[in-house]
This record gives C-alpha cells, structure tokens and sequence, in this order.
C-alpha cells in the first residue's frame, strides 16, 4: 500500500454541470496571501462585515429586520475568531514534548476527535472525526495537543487531503518522530446540500508515516479505530 492513501468520495464519478464543482488539491500549505496579517482581527471582521452586508442585500433581504440587521457582524465575527481561526499563525497551539522516561514504545492512538472545518470551493462545513496515532521515540506529548492540533488546522477553508497531510507533518515536527498515522472520516455540505445532494457518501482520507507504513503497525491502527 502506498505512503499516502486517499480514499475519496465513494460515489462513481459523475459528469458536474458546473465545472466550478471539480474537487481540486492544489498545494500541502494552505494558500495565503503576502499581506494576510496586514489587517488586526478588528480590521477584518470591520471589512468582511460590510461586504457580507452587501451580500445579503444583492440576495433581497431585509437588513433593518430585528433578526438580520446584526448577522453581518456575527458573522464577520464567526469567521475571523472561530471557523476560519486557524489561518492565522499566532493561534497555532503550543505543543510541548515531554521527555518519554517510562520508554513507552508502543502505539498511542486518540480516535474520534471531533473535526469542523470548510470546504475551501463552496465555504459550507466538512463535518467528521479524525484518527491519529503514533509511536514515540524520544518524546511524548499531552493528549489535548493532539485534538488542539488537528482542530487549529480544521479551523480553515481546507480540502480534506490537505487537511490530512498537514495535521500529519505537524505531528511528525512536535514529536520528532516519522511514526505518524492520521485518518479523517468527514461528510461534506458541498456534496450532501448542494450540487448532487448526495447524503449517503462520505470521505476517507489517510497519511502513513514511519513504522505506519507496514502492515502489521497499519492493521493495528485501523483495528483500533473501528473498535466501537
């Protein structure tokens, strides 16, 4: 089996009406401008409120309205304090290493994180749970750095196997160590509320590293997280 498996969607492929649907990957970093933080946080929610103004006005609604005259603001705010927080560098957790004295040497796993992030093409939610693994060598980590790692990298407008890729090289840095495994399982809103409507597929992807790409190192991992 190769290093990097990606499983995808497990509908056949179908002709798109619209091109603009096509699943595209274009690179392992996450595309951002040169001056991406030449704006404060209060800077960008300003902005992004006022264009989401104008957006909900092209669409005929009422902004004087009791309930929609606020939602420009909320969700300038949602977008650059929550969902899409992860885009900036200095929200990126800090993962200390633990110096491994017990010589714990076998695998550690933390399955079902939950996982939101946002399809990059459409900015409609990626809902699922990743599954990560290691074997340390020298070091070890907290658990909770494992879920902060994989949900500061979901908090962005992702693909799932960018997504996969990145949670997987941060680990292999903050634990200095190739012995890496991380699975996400995660149902997309472009797929199921949109364009195809399709509510019954779902998308694996995978990336194996180190030990992880033998078999017996594998099958455990994947024993281990289909055990319910």
């Amino acid at each position: 089996m190769k290093q990097n498996e990606t499983l995808l969607n497990t509908m056949d492929n179908q002709d798109w009406d619209d091109e603009m649907d096509d699943h595209i990957l274009g690179s392992l970093e996450t595309p951002m401008r040169p001056d991406a933080f030449a704006l404060s946080d209060s800077e960008k929610i300003a902005v992004i409120e006022e264009h989401f103004a104008h957006i909900m006005t092209a669409l005929g609604l009422d902004l004087t309205d009791d309930s929609l005259k606020g939602t420009p603001h909320r969700v300038a705010k949602m977008y650059v304090k929550e969902i899409f927080s992860g885009l900036h560098p200095d929200n990126k957790p800090a993962v200390r290493r633990f110096e491994n004295k017990y010589k714990y040497n076998h695998m550690l796993v933390e399955r079902d994180i939950t996982l939101y992030s946002s399809c990059e093409h459409h900015f409609v939610p990626i809902i699922g749970k990743a599954h990560v693994a290691y074997v340390p060598n020298e070091h070890v980590i907290g658990l909770s750095k494992l879920n902060r790692i994989v949900q500061y990298y979901a908090r962005r407008p992702q693909v799932q196997e960018r997504l996969t890729m990145q949670i997987a090289n941060e680990l292999k840095q903050a634990l200095k160590t190739e012995n890496v495994a991380v699975m996400i399982e995660a149902d997309h809103l472009c797929v199921m509320s949109r364009g195809v409507n399709d509510v019954t597929s779902s998308t694996i992807t995978a990336e194996y590293s180190g030990l992880f790409q033998e078999d017996h190192f594998r099958n455990e991992f994947l024993a281990h997280i289909s055990k319910k």
